[in-house]
């Protein structure tokens, strides 16, 4: 049955492309459709991922009705967020094909006030450094380069034995010294292991350095920061993130093992602000999840310069991050929180997103859930992440042994 809807979901992609555009449905684009057919013979494709990425039909988490509750009581410093679903004359927006216009008109906002850094065309090349086999597990740590001068290291993690092409997951660290050790399981507390835990599961994973740290143990803000404003003075420190980031995507998706209609991201804290404009403004990225970020703008410093820099503190600003949770949407969305930096205060971002994930299904695959243990990622937080990976994008068996 889902071999059917698969193909039927492929026919149906290029049948009606020139009506649905690219802009978020679940019957991406047209170009997506067509290298899906060439790939279906080879076992797994992207068409089979439509007909799975499509809501009604994908199996769901069992805990999905849960994480779209709102808390019993709300904090009284939650944020009013403007509404989405309105056009700039305040008619109601009640249709997907509608959102489009919208959407492009949120994403164009965006888009202007951080500056992205454009990128080649090409993946950046890479130069294995080590590799080393830690159970079921190669580890490889690779360097390349992240712009112009500006040199980068990653740890690339993959099964060691793979028979066909698997899910890629970018995998962002949080602010400790020890940077990419921390995801890629060399360093730090197991419970933020995800790049290592996650290829165990079957997926290729990439850690790449945030451009805060001049090296793999050792954070430079400041200086870093600065260094960059001067050679992009329009630009924001989150721009240069989002470069970062997506040129990690770039690296997985060349890769002969990885499935590149089949991608993810996953981040804590410092990571997880990553994973929101990754996934708001690439849309490769299928599957997110954001752990103890600080959703709000006003929730953590997200005035830093590395981050949005003061402008975000003007009054007249008008703008928060529910905006990007809808221009992520249908695709899967979980946000963790633990009343640290998320938790009951950040629900309003995924109320204000329901609305919007609703014009493409009854089913929705958003929502928070808050384990209330402050920041960190305890057992039943785990859990959530694997659940929501091994639901939204699934390893099958016959791809990885």
């Amino acid at each position: 049955m889902r071999a059917e809807r698969a193909i039927i979901s492929c026919f149906l992609a290029i049948l009606f492309w020139p009506q649905t555009g690219d802009a978020g449905f679940n019957l991406k684009s047209f170009n997506d459709a067509r290298s899906a057919a060439t790939e279906y013979s080879s076992g797994r494709s992207f068409c089979a991922f439509v007909a799975e990425d499509d809501t009604e039909q994908a199996e769901q988490v069992a805990w999905l009705d849960e994480v779209q509750q709102p808390p019993k009581e709300l904090p009284a410093d939650v944020p009013k967020l403007a509404p989405l679903l309105k056009t700039h004359d305040g008619k109601p927006i009640e249709t997907a094909e509608h959102w489009q216009i919208r959407r492009g008109e949120i994403r164009e906002w965006w888009i202007d006030f951080l500056q992205p850094l454009k990128r080649d065309d090409q993946p950046p090349k890479f130069t294995v450094l080590n590799e080393e086999r830690i159970g079921d597990v190669v580890r490889m740590r690779i360097s390349y380069e992240s712009g112009k001068d500006w040199p980068t290291e990653a740890y690339l993690l993959k099964p060691a034995k793979l028979t066909g092409k698997v899910p890629g997951v970018v995998v962002l660290h949080s602010t400790v010294d020890h940077s990419i050790h921390q995801p890629a399981g060399v360093k730090g507390i197991r419970e933020k292991f995800f790049g290592l835990e996650l290829a165990q599961r079957g997926y290729v994973t990439i850690c790449p350095r945030n451009f805060l740290w001049p090296n793999n143990d050792e954070i430079k803000a400041n200086e870093q920061t600065a260094q960059f404003l001067k050679r992009y003075p329009d630009s924001k420190g989150m721009a240069k993130m989002l470069l970062d980031a997506q040129l990690a995507v770039d690296i997985l998706a060349s890769l002969p093992e990885v499935d590149a209609a089949r991608l993810g991201s996953i981040g804590h804290s410092l990571g997880a602000k990553e994973v929101v404009y990754l996934a708001a403004l690439d849309e490769r990225i299928k599957v997110t999840v954001s752990s103890e970020g600080g959703i709000g703008t006003g929730y953590s410093n997200w005035d830093a310069l590395w981050y949005l820099g003061p402008t975000i503190k003007q009054p007249d600003f008008g703008h928060d991050h529910h905006e990007l949770l809808a221009l992520i949407a249908p695709r899967p969305f979980l946000l963790l929180g633990g009343d640290s930096a998320d938790g009951d205060r950040s629900w309003p971002f995924i109320q204000e997103s329901l609305p919007v994930y609703r014009l493409y299904s009854d089913r929705p695959p958003l929502g928070l859930f808050n384990h209330k243990q402050g920041h960190s990622v305890p057992p039943e937080a785990e859990k959530r992440i694997y659940d929501w990976f091994e639901a939204y994008l699934p390893v099958f068996p016959h791809e990885s042994n």
